[in-house]
């Protein structure tokens, strides 16, 4: 009888942990790149920096017009200019390339800074919406990297629609 109660007692809790491993989690996955691809704010975000910075790469792209012209009327008219003239010509399409790399360089960094900024903000707007879900539905665990993941666990459609809503 010593030794009974002590076995009912290791059984008892071997049946409780038991009941707890089986009750089921229930986790979720989201699709960080689509979020950025697909979600309305992404699409927003870039609309906005395409209008913010048109008036910078149409420059460029005239720049580059103005040396691709001078780089096509020195190689034809090489033979027959001055040496000077042919030197001139060279040091400015040098000075035009130079100032044209470094706008363009300007122009890309500029670019991904503000990319990344509005990145920022989606993530911490995509980042509440999930949580939002994941409360609502009561989610034990959100994951947003997988090496495999099931389709039944995909609530990125969720978040984006959410995200399409939230102004």
């Amino acid at each position: 009888m010593k030794h009974t109660f002590p076995r009912i007692i290791v059984l008892f809790l071997a049946i409780a942990a038991a009941a707890a491993l089986a009750q089921e989690m229930k986790i979720g996955f989201v699709d960080v790149e689509r979020i950025r691809r697909e979600s309305a704010p992404a699409e927003r975000a870039s609309k906005q920096l395409e209008k913010e910075f048109a008036p910078r790469a149409q420059d460029l792209q005239r720049r580059e017009a103005q040396i691709k012209t001078l780089q096509g009327q020195l190689e034809k008219d090489a033979v027959t200019m001055s040496e000077s003239d042919r030197r001139g010509k060279e040091q400015e399409l040098s000075r035009m390339t130079v100032d044209f790399q470094r706008l363009q360089r300007e122009y890309r960094e500029d670019l991904n800074l503000r990319r990344n900024q509005e990145l920022a903000t989606l993530f911490e707007r995509a980042d509440r919406v999930i949580k939002q879900i994941a409360e609502t539905e009561k989610f034990d665990l959100v994951v947003q990297e997988a090496v495999f993941r099931s389709p039944r666990i995909d609530i990125t459609e969720r978040v984006l629609k959410l995200l399409a809503t939230d102004k």
